[in-house]
């Protein structure tokens, strides 16, 4: 087995999640001291350890956070200090044995140390000499300080480690507020001054709030330091629901930030209070998707969605028409309609039946496009649907709902047959008219896709199974030309791997670009669907090419629209280029979607032929 340090060197390095979360699950209520259970329930406290190390962690943290002399002393159990310490690194070294590593797990004090409070420096290093001794007796690989407010107090806590033992590898991590700053109000960059010039292996954050905010922190600190960071935040903020603090993150939405974490930088992630094995098993997954080299021994635990056992998953051939076209491999055309401002829907019914009866296999509903507030696309697809009997594919974005309000919609538009979704991130505020209207951005197009999953095999967001499944054929975006072509290709493996059954591309101009994008998603086995734009004037190439992120319009092409005389002549030129474009890809590609430019969707029909 690797040391530690070899490993952080070579490796991402997953940690367990919050152990009090998991005893807390098995009925061990939070007026009990956890640490305690080292003597008292040593089975249940295995129990817990065995189960992270079966989701894939390659360090579990001993059963120690509070265990010091005045975190012990309201229990009545300061004289079994040393005991509960030595226990809890020995309960977790039996566990590991040389599969994973045991990180003695060391938390603040719990009182102020000067100049805040009557405890003096010296006393606050002996207090946690007294909590290590135990662990470093019992056998830990590292030491692992955590949570802490205060950067003065940790650092008697690092003395401390390095007193007793100058070598044992050392994580000193903080806690940070909604402000990211430490939780006492001090910069975080206080930390990482003082910290990184003390015998640290990694500096990092834990604790007090969700991913999101740990990413931002992160992206702050990374350049101020050399040392590797770690990164284990709370399953986001916790809720009191029937007198029990539950919190809401998925393991897929605490995946895809991890992934999210290394990217940035982290070389060591996990979770913290909220997170328990379905959370480290999703993590872990996640690390193996961006370090393939690295093995996974999962044993009977499947890194899949369980649905329950009268659930029956719909077949891919039995979610939708468009699924079923596309399940046999025929040319999909589909053509993209926007939602009227107001509240008559009558023109846009009226060329949706012109399309249907045009023989188009969907309709696509755009949701909100360009951050602009318009009829629901939720409505508009129903109304399709019922009074023109074409089957629709309904964008939905992330911008404008909380989780809570997406499961809810989802499961509404099942109800209302709804049988496509395209999951995008959606455009923020800014780009449209109403520019300080507030964004939410709970998850992007990555974790909507994960809950489409969910909820397709008959379970909600937290994992709770919901009786009769969805079985919603799930799309997602990507653009051939963003000016980073390479992290768009990953969040497309991410957007394969959370679930995603086709692809839309953003409209291609430039044969080019799209040439070199299908060369790079050879290795991709998802239809993919080629989106048209029939530009209708000069000025919209220019929009498009200056004004659209990832739309490159080529020279040749905006010189032909510039040539054009007339507003008709302009329109026929936008015709004319993208039936040239359709009829180049035709045979790349398993469909196309058309917008229909200005709501015209002659244009549509003069393309297909």
């Amino acid at each position: 087995m690797k040391t530690f340090r070899d490993k952080l060197e070579n490796e991402i390095i997953v940690f367990d999640g919050g152990t009090g979360t998991l005893l807390y699950e098995k009925g061990i209520y939070i007026n009990r001291c956890f640490d305690e259970l080292n003597l008292t329930n040593p089975e249940l406290v295995t129990e817990v350890h065995k189960e992270y190390v079966a989701a894939g962690a390659d360090v579990i943290e001993t059963n120690t956070y509070g265990a010091n002399r005045f975190k012990l002393t309201p229990h009545g159990l300061e004289s079994k200090l040393y005991e509960i310490n030595k226990r809890g690194a020995e309960i977790a070294r039996a566990v590991a044995g040389d599969r994973v590593f045991v990180a003695g797990s060391v938390g603040p004090l719990g009182v102020q140390i000067e100049p805040l409070g009557k405890l003096g420096f010296d006393e606050a290093k002996d207090a946690f000499k007294e909590h290590l001794q135990g662990l470093l007796d019992g056998g830990v690989d590292l030491i692992i300080l955590e949570s802490f407010a205060s950067v003065p107090e940790l650092m008697q806590a690092i003395t401390a480690v390095r007193e007793l033992n100058p070598d044992i590898p050392l994580i000193a991590q903080v806690t940070i507020n909604d402000e990211g700053n430490l939780v006492n109000g001090a910069p975080l960059e206080t930390f990482v001054e003082h910290v990184q010039t003390m015998k640290v292996d990694v500096i990092g954050l834990n604790c007090s709030v969700g991913p999101k905010l740990m990413l931002d922190a992160l992206e702050n600190i990374k350049p101020l330091t050399s040392i590797p960071i770690s990164i284990q935040p709370n399953a986001g903020i916790p809720q009191n629901v029937g007198g029990r603090n539950m919190y809401m993150a998925s393991p897929e939405y605490l995946a895809e930030y991890a992934k999210r974490f290394i990217l940035s930088g982290a070389a060591v992630v996990g979770g913290c209070c909220g997170t328990n094995p379905s959370h480290i098993r999703a993590i872990r997954r996640a690390v193996q998707a961006l370090q393939p080299s690295k093995r996974m021994d999962t044993g009977k635990h499947e890194l899949k969605i369980h649905e329950p056992p009268q659930v029956k998953v719909y077949e891919k051939n039995e979610k939708s028409r468009l699924s079923t076209h596309l399940a046999r491999k025929d040319f999909v055309r589909m053509v993209e309609l926007t939602s009227p401002k107001g509240v008559n829907p009558v023109k846009e019914l009226e060329k949706a039946r012109k399309i249907f009866h045009f023989g188009i296999d969907a309709i696509n509903i755009p949701d909100g496009p360009r951050a602009s507030a318009r009829m629901s696309a939720l409505s508009l697809s129903v109304l399709i649907q019922r009074e023109i009997g074409i089957e629709t594919v309904l964008h939905y974005a992330c911008r404008d709902r909380n989780v809570i309000g997406m499961q809810s919609d989802l499961l509404g538009a099942w109800a209302l047959g709804i049988r496509n979704i395209l999951a995008i991130t959606g455009d923020p505020p800014k780009l449209g008219n109403y520019p300080d209207a507030t964004a939410v951005f709970d998850i992007d197009a990555i974790g909507l896709t994960n809950l489409i999953v969910r909820l397709n095999h008959g379970l909600d967001l937290t994992g709770n199974p919901i009786g009769e499944p969805t079985g919603f054929c799930s799309g997602v975006g990507v653009n051939p030309g963003a000016i980073n072509l390479d992290e768009e290709l990953r969040r497309l493996d991410w957007k394969i791997e959370a679930g995603a059954e086709f692809m839309i591309t953003q409209p291609v101009f430039d044969i080019r670009i799209f040439e070199a994008f299908l060369k790079r998603v050879e290795h991709i086995n998802i239809p993919l669907i080629c989106g048209i734009w029939p530009l209708v004037s000069y000025r919209n190439a220019e929009f498009m090419n200056n004004e659209v992120p990832g739309a490159s319009v080529p020279a040749e092409i905006l010189e032909r629209m510039r040539k054009t005389e007339s507003k008709e002549a302009a329109f026929d030129e936008g015709v004319s280029i993208a039936r040239e474009t359709l009829d180049h890809i035709r045979k790349e590609v398993a469909g196309v979607q058309i917008s229909a430019p200005l709501g015209r969707v002659d244009a549509v029909f003069k393309i297909l032929g």
